[in-house]
């Protein structure tokens, strides 16, 4: 159960979910590659691709922060040859990069409809296959994307049609990929969250109100740890819930997890996209 020496391209990693990720797998001693876009402080985020790098150094890995905007082909390319020819190679892909806007197809310019669809679908494509070459040479490959399960019931698409498409989009990656790759022993997975996550996009969409019933990133890294430790041959394919991969590896208390301490399970609010019967066994 250790990352030991392997080198993670994580996209959009200078924030949230990706930072997690990223220092988790820096306590093993990894190499994280931060690929994202933010290379000066943001007037209203926190982090950058240089602040993360040297969280990733102190918790005892190495880092390689790249300015790439995973919708550039040029730019992706360029920051995997950089991971490359800086730790010799990649064993692992986290597609985190992703934007959110739930509009309704009226409310939904263009201009928005294109970002979340470049960024979040086209992205992914993108940067797996870039990061293929490379994980065709892996030891222990894995593709991880940040993507719910694959759920076509239109109350998931009606409210936010565009968003929808391109998140799913990502799922369809993962599908895909897990039957392509399955003779080349590269694993390709998606990581989806029980709860909502205490991120400065769920910040920006509900406030302190919806943070204050959210989970930590620390879930998300948790998870994802666990899943890039198995083996990749014989782990592919699946369409994870951070708290049901950390209750099969014997996690049994997730209060840790709350963002505001104290508060209990039963009143932290369930993620989108989420099954019907996933939601209903954990309230029982």
């Amino acid at each position: 159960m250790s990352l030991k020496a392997k080198t993670l391209f994580i996209t959009g990693g200078s924030r949230g979910i990706g930072e997690a990720i990223a220092l988790r797998a820096a306590r093993d001693g990894a190499n994280v590659v931060i690929a994202a876009k933010t290379a000066e402080p943001h007037p209203k985020l926190p982090g950058t691709i240089y602040t993360v790098a040297e969280a990733i150094e102190r918790a005892g890995g190495k880092a390689l922060p790249v300015v790439c905007d995973i919708r550039e082909e040029d730019q992706v390319r360029h920051a995997v040859e950089q991971a490359v020819e800086t730790f010799g190679g990649i064993d692992i892909l986290v597609n985190n990069a992703s934007a959110i806007s739930l509009t309704g197809t009226l409310q939904t310019d263009m201009k928005r409809y294109d970002l979340m669809n470049g960024i979040n679908a086209r992205g992914t494509f993108l940067s797996a296959k870039c990061c293929l070459p490379y994980l065709q040479k892996a030891d222990n490959p894995h593709i991880l994307t940040l993507s719910p399960p694959l759920d076509f019931r239109p109350k998931w698409f009606a409210p936010h049609v565009a968003y929808s498409i391109a998140k799913y989009g990502m799922s369809l990656c993962t599908l895909a990929w897990a039957q392509e790759f399955r003779g080349q022993g590269i694993a390709a997975n998606s990581l989806w969250p029980m709860t909502t996550i205490a991120t400065a996009a769920v910040q920006m969409l509900g406030g302190d109100a919806m943070t204050k019933v959210s989970r930590t990133p620390d879930v998300m890294a948790d998870a994802a740890h666990v899943i890039l430790c198995k083996p990749a041959r014989e782990y592919s394919g699946h369409f994870c819930i951070d708290e049901l991969v950390l209750q099969e590896a014997g996690v049994s208390d997730f209060s840790r997890y709350a963002a505001v301490s104290g508060t209990p399970d039963r009143d932290l609010a369930p993620d989108l996209f989420l099954p019907d019967e996933i939601v209903a066994a954990r309230r029982v």
